[in-house]
């Protein structure tokens, strides 16, 4: 189940990088080169962005990538460390879902409003969709942590891979 999570985000992430790329490198050649640039640039470049970063969120959190505040772990005896370790996962797995929702709700609202962007007219409706479902799959990230942690930030636990 990692491995999909990780293959079909880190995709979808790589894909909206590359077209970022590709679309500034067109973009500012036709500038210099014909002096007129690509029409929807900065609205296509924000969309894809939105993309790379909301993709990103499920493989932090299946890396263990996170912000981790630790400074009490050296006092706490390992058993408890654990348990402290689960209920985050299932705490930040419930607050990403309740997001997802939230956003989900407003993807449904902007479509019924035919919300569009201002230059290219594309259905910011369907973008908002997009980021709840990645949401939703970051709160999965979450609920498998809680049954199986990433090593490198968890005390005692092994998961075949050496720490960075």
């Amino acid at each position: 189940m990692r491995r999909a999570l990780r293959t079909l985000c880190g995709l979808l992430a790589a894909l909206a990088l590359f077209a970022i790329m590709m679309l500034t490198l067109v973009d500012v050649s036709g500038r210099k080169a014909l002096s007129t640039s690509v029409p929807g640039s900065l609205e296509l470049t924000e969309l894809l962005m939105v993309v790379v970063i909301f993709t990103s969120l499920p493989l932090v959190a299946l890396a263990g990538e996170h912000v981790v505040f630790d400074s009490f772990d050296a006092w706490l005896p390992r058993g408890l460390k654990r348990a402290q370790q689960a209920v985050v996962e299932l705490l930040c797995a419930v607050a990403l879902a309740a997001l997802a929702w939230l956003m989900w709700q407003k993807g449904l609202q902007m479509t019924e409003y035919s919300d569009v962007t201002a230059q290219l007219r594309l259905p910011l409706g369907l973008f908002v969709h997009l980021m709840s479902l990645l949401i939703g799959l970051a709160a999965f990230a979450h609920l498998l942590l809680v049954w199986r942690p990433v090593a490198h930030h968890h005390v005692g636990v092994d998961d075949g891979a050496a720490p960075p």
